[in-house]
């Protein structure tokens, strides 16, 4: 199989992990919105247009650490495990857009 059909398969693999949590989620805790800080939107938005986190860092003129620390807590947030994960949500919940 082709890397970028693997790509595509993992991304709607992603996307169906998250709709099923969603779904469930929703269940448990219907009306308790979540809340991004500007950064954190910022630090996903990035990750999803595939930057590193040093890249990031040099586009929003912080350092690395400082993106993982936003990334990390708008995974805690979304309550994701990684970072596409994270990304994936915040779109779904249209809490971050991509270009």
């Amino acid at each position: 199989m082709p890397k970028a059909n693997m790509r595509q398969h993992n991304a709607l693999a992603y996307q169906f992990h998250v709709g099923h949590a969603d779904s469930s989620e929703r269940a448990r805790c219907p009306d308790d919105p979540i809340q991004l800080s500007r950064r954190e939107k910022e630090c996903l938005s990035w990750t999803a247009q595939g930057k590193s986190s040093w890249d990031i860092g040099m586009i929003l003129r912080i350092s690395e650490n400082t993106v993982n620390f936003h990334v990390k807590n708008a995974m805690r947030k979304l309550g994701s495990t990684n970072r596409i994960v994270a990304v994936v949500k915040s779109i779904r919940l249209n809490l971050i857009e991509l270009p």
